[in-house]
């Protein structure tokens, strides 16, 4: 089987994640309602950009288990739009208080306060809804919508959320901060690994694979961002760099240091590799891509 280049693998990326946002604007369409504002919203935080790597870490399992990209989509879209809501309610000034994101102003800077809550509310509904009208079989949808529900919660994006605010006030040692990133942004990511691979009619072996795999990930992922709030330009993050200094959080860069990141980042990136061998027939692309989100820039 012939290797593709970093190029191919690019434009297969770019081109995955076009079939994903213009499905995104279909799923969540302009209206002439007197709730038009509030669509707006929703279509302005989900549409502003971002890299769709969650939706495309779904789709990419499952063809790797044996389905297609169609059958995945929806359920792509659907983590994609409760990721925006995390992002969404993130930015609130009662949380990480933050005027940019992905380069343009935050939704609440753009819409105000409360329309903003409401967009990240009807966000996180319209995911289980895309998810459960997905036209996949009533068992297949359940479990799915079951996981996606597991990565919001308390185990998932709101515990990882609370325990960063309240690292604001409490000194963290390396254990609650290895915790706080799975839950914040590693625990979606597997939702969405695991989402692709029953999306397919996967094994159980399969399922266990693809977390294994995007935990490694996505923990990866959360340190480089610490590295690069620390490191990277604002026109290159699309946020003001810093913000965590600023915010007098702790990270990983700030307890660690920036060698010792790239260390962990070095280290999940090869364990994420691992979980896939043996496990699916084509997992080239994958392993490409747990390479280069390890070593992006922005």
């Amino acid at each position: 089987m012939r290797i593709r280049d970093n190029k191919e693998m690019l434009l297969e990326l770019e081109k995955c994640a076009g079939n994903i946002t213009k499905s995104l604007g279909e799923h969540i369409a302009s209206k002439s309602v007197s709730y038009a504002k509030l669509l707006e919203a929703m279509r302005y935080s989900l549409l502003a950009g971002g890299k769709r790597i969650r939706p495309l870490i779904c789709i990419k399992f499952c063809e790797a288990a044996g389905g297609t990209q169609e059958s995945a989509l929806d359920a792509a879209c659907a983590v994609e739009m409760m990721h925006t809501y995390s992002l969404v309610h993130d930015d609130l000034p009662c949380m990480d208080d933050s005027d940019m994101r992905r380069g343009k102003l935050s939704n609440h800077r753009k819409f105000g306060e409360y329309t903003a809550v409401l967009a990240g509310d009807a966000l996180q509904a319209a995911a289980f809804e895309t998810i459960l009208c997905s036209g996949a079989s009533a068992d297949t949808a359940v479990k799915m919508a079951a996981i996606l529900a597991t990565s919001a919660g308390p185990h998932g994006i709101c515990g990882g959320q609370f325990l960063d605010l309240e690292g604001v006030w409490t000194p963290y040692s390396e254990e609650i901060l290895t915790e706080m990133h799975k839950m914040k942004t590693a625990v979606l990511m597997s939702a969405a690994a695991q989402i692709g691979v029953i999306a397919a009619g996967g094994t159980p072996e399969q399922i266990k694979a693809a977390e294994d795999y995007a935990l490694a990930v996505g923990f990866a992922f959360q340190v480089r961002d610490d590295v690069l709030d620390s490191t990277a330009m604002d026109h290159e993050l699309g946020k003001p760099i810093g913000s965590d200094l600023e915010a007098n959080k702790f990270t990983f860069a700030m307890m660690l240091g920036i060698d010792k990141c790239e260390e962990i980042i070095r280290t999940e990136t090869e364990k994420a590799v691992s979980a896939l061998v043996g496990n699916f027939e084509d997992s080239e692309f994958l392993t490409w891509l747990a390479h280069y989100l390890a070593e992006r820039k922005s």
